[in-house]
């Protein structure tokens, strides 16, 4: 898949090259989020989205809970990198949340997922779906979390959707990092 604007290989300006160094140490490569978006926008762009990262470390919400939260929103929406960079990282934390991922799409009756889960789940998918949530959707959410841990779910869904648009929006798609399964939710048919 290309990319609407070509990546930037040269990138201007000492954060970005630094950025750009430690990239090709760790991943061998520049992602293309940070070459085609984040390499023609002032630095500040780039230093939003770290502090978004560093906000998720502040997050109550269980971080199982909350890579399943950013998988779903991101194949709802379709973006493939979202989905290759948050299984990937999901798969050095632990291999038991490759199966969970795998099994998203049936999270509704899947022994896999806790109720807590499937409310967060379902008030993901509807306000990602709907851009709204109907009061029964929230009350069984809030059976299962504090009114902090549904701020952290609705940021993480609000943040996902950043991510997700900006990568549509310039067609970036997977970097490859691991293999996404074929969903029929983003299969090619």
């Amino acid at each position: 898949m290309a990319t609407y604007l070509a990546p930037v290989e040269k990138p201007r300006g000492l954060l970005l090259k630094a950025v750009y160094f430690f990239m090709r140490r760790k991943f061998g490569r520049v992602m293309t989020p940070i070459a085609v978006f984040s390499a023609r926008m002032p630095p500040a762009f780039l230093s939003f989205y770290g502090k978004v990262s560093k906000l998720d470390k502040k997050l109550t919400l269980r971080p199982e809970t909350a890579m399943l939260i950013r998988e779903r929103v991101a194949s709802i929406n379709m973006c493939l990198f979202c989905m290759d960079a948050t299984r990937w990282y999901a798969s050095r934390v632990s291999a038991d949340n490759i199966s969970r991922f795998d099994a998203l799409d049936d999270y509704g009756t899947s022994a896999l997922f806790t109720d807590a889960e499937r409310a967060a789940l379902d008030y993901a998918t509807a306000l990602t779906r709907e851009k709204t949530v109907d009061g029964d959707t929230f009350a069984r959410l809030s059976q299962h979390y504090s009114e902090r841990e549904i701020c952290d779910i609705v940021w993480l869904v609000a943040s996902e959707h950043l991510y997700n648009m900006t990568n549509i929006g310039l067609n970036i798609g997977s970097d490859g990092l691991c293999e996404l399964p074929v969903r029929p939710s983003y299969s090619a048919t």
